[in-house]
């Protein structure tokens, strides 16, 4: 009886330690949590990816591939109580960084995860650096916990293919040769567009990865891709081109303002000689309109005033000639 009856308190005691302890959980700030019951995580209705807001970024080919149910995520704080046959996923959502070149499956792939290597249009290799920025995306944390193996894997491959296609097939945007009276010149060269368009690239990457949340459920923040390394070989001669450019674009921005400069010349002697021709103008005018007065007066008044014109003449001459009759 006795023996029965401790084995009674030792399973009762069991079970609290087993049980009822380990039943009461909390969640931190930085953590949200999803809670399975038998093994299926609580559904929030009949709400999907694919007609929830993080859906819209994706195709429909692909609403119908990445069409996850939405849970129910346990916000921070606690403690919070389960059952025994429930069980509690955490999952930060705190903002990490990892290096563009990093191979989570493979650390020594891509130079240690230092360089990522991808080739220009005009078939040239070259090798990216940069940095990403991302977060587990808490609106699909059933695709995060449950829909994919390993997101990060999946996330850094879609990336690096989506960063390869556009470094392949990336053209600089072209201008008008005079556009608001500045001249611009395409060196045709891929990597020195690259180099001179990083702000659209990064903000292409961000366009074009807005549905990995949708996908994976992690949300890319920022895509940071702060070099592009041509190899050796290629780099002098890209040094060389660079030079020229500089140089060509040096003697047309002279040439403009030379231009520029006998443009505003031309302006000023045009508006010199416009107003030395009204200022010979004005007084042939103001004679018409005297001798119209005049000849509305008669004959007679006409006949004084030249009189009058003569004799201020004579006042000025210093020799007279007259005809004689």
């Amino acid at each position: 009886m006795n023996i029965l009856f401790g084995m009674l308190i030792g399973f009762a005691v069991w079970f609290v330690i087993r049980y009822g302890l380990s039943a009461l959980y909390t969640v931190d700030q930085n953590e949200r949590a999803v809670k399975t019951i038998f093994g299926r995580a609580e559904r929030v209705g009949d709400t999907t990816t694919a007609n929830s807001p993080i859906g819209e970024f994706l195709t429909e080919e692909h609403k119908l591939r990445y069409n996850y149910p939405m849970v129910r995520v346990i916000p921070p704080g606690g403690p919070y109580f389960k059952w025994p046959w429930e069980r509690i996923y955490k999952v930060s959502i705190a903002t990490q960084t990892i290096n563009m070149a990093q191979d989570v499956e493979d650390p020594q792939a891509n130079m240690g995860g230092t360089i990522l290597e991808a080739v220009t249009k005009d078939q040239l290799n070259t090798g990216l650096n940069g940095q990403i920025r991302y977060r587990v995306a808490e609106s699909n944390l059933y695709a995060y916990l449950f829909g994919v193996k390993h997101p990060i894997s999946h996330v850094m491959g879609y990336f690096v293919s989506v960063l390869r296609e556009r470094i392949a097939s990336f053209e600089a945007p072209t201008a008008d040769a005079a556009r608001g009276g500045e001249m611009s010149i395409v060196t045709g060269v891929s990597i020195n567009d690259l180099r001179k368009n990083l702000r659209d690239l990064n903000e292409h990457m961000e366009r074009e990865c807005a549905s990995s949340a949708a996908r994976y459920g992690i949300i890319l923040d920022a895509s940071l891709i702060t070099g592009i390394d041509p190899p050796a070989e290629v780099e002098s001669a890209l040094a060389a081109i660079n030079t020229a450019h500089n140089q060509v674009s040096s003697d047309i921005s002279l040439a403009q303002a030379a231009a520029d400069q006998k443009i505003v010349q031309s302006r000023r002697a045009v508006e010199i000689e416009t107003l030395n021709a009204q200022a010979e103008v004005e007084p042939l005018t103001a004679l018409a309109e005297q001798l119209q007065l005049l000849r509305k007066n008669g004959p007679d008044a006409l006949e004084a005033y030249l009189r009058n014109v003569r004799l201020r003449l004579y006042t000025h001459a210093q020799r007279i000639i007259r005809e004689v009759k």
